[in-house]
């Protein structure tokens, strides 16, 4: 049995890692586009709908902040009429006689008006169109953090899927290696066929596996590809892994009551507070008096004859009726102040336990990975023992192949412990402000 079953089982570690390596730069070389982590991100950032929508957003905030200063200027409106009737507007009889007038003319005029004062609401009404653009700003920065990480998710879905690819191709190159030792064995009448039919066995599993997933990673590189705004759906990553440990997570720590001050989520509560309170003072100002300064030049031809003239005068508006009802707008309002001061405190408190949750998921994250390289360490000379027992005769095949298929499930395990990780480092840095 020695001289035919297996004659490189010594061997098939080192042939395993050697597999992978070359199946990595044959699927390197196949891809039309390869894109590093940064460049996806920075491509989703210029081409993603949401970001984009967010720049509008902004944009529209701008427009109206501008369009609340205007208020500060006087407004100017210019009117004209011109008229021709069968009689005269007014008729009437003198000494006998019947007078016709305004049977036809013209007039016309311009006239500006300046508010001089109306309760704060110009001013405040300013000051909350300032709010609103800071408001917007901060929501295109979480916006921009959140395409960030639905790229993460999408760039190490991609990663993961080709490493198990890599991983199932270096496989099936080692079964059809055992496949045709196995059978000159059969055919030589050293064993039977039963180890055959398991390495046939095996062999369709393995293919059934590999299917799945160039499945799924034709579907994860199109995600990403439509994501990112790439002109393809051929697209491939440019990331390697290579068995080791990533990067230790003490090194990313950073106080929860440090990070709160930074945190873009913390400062909208913040606004929200002082939207409120102008909102407050908004429906205050609606209740007092408003006086505002105004004239113009006008021009009427009524009488057949030019009568141009000037005209100003002083408005001074107070609203009486409102107050009533005004009153209890201006106590709804203050307690809306109230309840964004609460939620201030309530989502601050949440947003520090967050922080926390985000830092046990992430130091989780890497003792898994840990853990998964420990059992590839474990799986590896599991591996190699069986091989060597399988030689000498002292176990069967279905030992070895058990043992191929922990390797297997170990390297896989690697992988997505490893991207779990780094989409964990992500939401950690996120949830602190950086």
């Amino acid at each position: 049995m020695n001289q035919y079953v297996i004659k490189s089982r010594k061997t098939v570690v080192h042939g395993l890692l050697l597999a992978l390596a070359f199946s990595w730069t044959a699927m390197n070389a196949s891809a039309q586009q390869v894109y590093t982590l940064d460049e996806c991100i920075e491509m989703a950032l210029q081409n993603n709908v949401r970001t984009k929508n967010a720049d509008n957003d902004l944009r529209m905030a701008e427009q109206q902040q501008k369009s609340a200063f205007t208020h500060y200027f006087p407004t100017v409106s210019a009117s004209g009429i011109g008229y021709m009737a069968d009689k005269g507007l007014l008729e009437m009889d003198m000494g006998g006689q019947r007078m016709s007038l305004l049977k036809n003319g013209v007039a016309g005029g311009v006239s500006a008006s300046l508010p001089l004062f109306t309760g704060g609401q110009i001013v405040q009404g300013n000051k909350l169109a300032k709010v609103n653009v800071e408001v917007s700003r901060l929501r295109r920065s979480l916006s921009a953090d959140e395409v960030r990480l639905t790229v993460e998710r999408y760039y190490w879905q991609v990663v993961m899927l080709k490493e198990k690819l890599r991983t199932i191709d270096a496989l099936q190159k080692q079964l059809h290696r055992i496949y045709q030792d196995v059978e000159a064995a059969v055919e030589a009448g050293v064993t039977n066929r039963n180890d055959l039919l398991q390495v046939g066995l095996r062999r369709n599993e393995i293919r059934s596996n590999g299917i799945s997933v160039e499945n799924a990673l034709q579907v994860s590189r199109s995600l990403l590809a439509q994501y990112i705004g790439a002109t393809s759906d051929s697209i491939d990553v440019d990331l390697y892994m290579d068995g080791g440990l990533p990067i230790l997570p003490d090194t990313l720590y950073q106080s929860p009551e440090t990070s709160l001050a930074g945190l873009a989520e913390y400062h909208l509560l913040e606004k929200d507070v002082e939207a409120n309170r102008l909102q407050y003072k908004v429906s205050v100002g609606k209740n007092l008096p408003t006086v505002a300064v105004g004239g113009g030049y006008m021009y009427d031809n009524l009488m057949d004859r030019d009568h141009p003239f000037w005209i100003g005068g002083v408005t001074v508006s107070v609203p009486l009726t409102k107050w009533w009802g005004g009153s209890h707008d201006i106590k709804r309002q203050k307690l809306q102040v109230r309840n964004a001061q609460n939620q201030l405190k309530d989502q601050s408190e949440l947003l520090l336990i967050r922080m926390q949750n985000t830092w046990n998921a992430l130091t989780d994250a890497y003792k898994q990975v840990e853990i998964a390289i420990e059992s590839i360490g474990q799986a590896d000379e599991n591996l190699r023992l069986q091989t060597d027992y399988y030689q000498a005769g002292t176990c069967t095949m279905s030992d070895l192949l058990e043992a191929q298929s922990l390797y297997q499930q170990s390297r896989d395990k690697y992988v997505e412990s490893y991207a779990r990780y780094e989409i964990k480092k992500r939401e950690y840095l996120q949830a602190t402000g950086r």
